[in-house]
């Protein structure tokens, strides 16, 4: 009989939730489940019940995890950019793929759907936090204080957007697919030209 490594609770959460996003981005939202996760990573349904309470509470977790790990890759980007070190393209790279190659986009939209939009606060908050971050190094040197705020608020939407229909929609107006990507780095240079120079 084979016997199962004793994970820490910190590690069977992690081990879960990279299962989750695993799922999400193969599957899709509908296919993340706690019997899903649980028989990927060999676990018991209630061992993840125990970890995260329900369905919504594994996609909350999910949702909080994917805002973070992206977040944090984007912050670098941003500050790579201002050292001149990365570009803005970099920056919207970082965003666009997060919504759809890593599956954020097709979470949000599930979450909405299914009525579970307080499951949506991890994100919202975790981009607030990075905002937060950036911001006071910013206003300080322009006379825009918000612009860190419209940049951001620009960017998810274009992400979220293009994640969620960009392609279909592209095709049907006869451009190319990434279009939106390109309007979103040209929008970001602009600002950046504006406020930086």
């Amino acid at each position: 009989m084979t016997t199962r490594k004793r994970l820490s609770p910190e590690e069977s959460r992690k081990s879960a939730l990279e299962a989750a996003r695993a799922l999400l981005i193969e599957a899709g939202p509908q296919a993340v489940t706690l019997k899903a996760v649980a028989s990927r990573i060999g676990r018991t349904h209630a061992n993840l019940l125990h970890h995260f309470g329900s369905a919504s509470g594994l996609q909350k977790a999910l949702a909080e995890h994917l805002a973070r790990t992206v977040c944090e890759t984007i912050i670098e980007a941003v500050r790579a950019s201002r050292a001149g070190l990365g570009s803005a393209r970099e920056v919207v790279d970082l965003a666009f793929d997060a919504f759809d190659r890593e599956g954020a986009g097709a979470l949000t939209s599930w979450m909405l759907l299914t009525g579970n939009e307080d499951a949506l606060n991890p994100i919202i908050e975790t981009i607030h936090a990075l905002v937060d971050e950036i911001a006071p190094e910013e206003a300080e040197n322009h006379d825009d204080p918000m612009h860190v705020h419209k940049d951001t608020l620009s960017l998810v939407l274009l992400a979220l957007g293009d994640a969620l229909m960009g392609a279909a929609l592209a095709k049907s107006l006869g451009l190319p697919r990434d279009t939106a990507r390109k309007r979103a780095v040209a929008n970001l240079e602009a600002s950046m030209a504006e406020h930086y120079s």
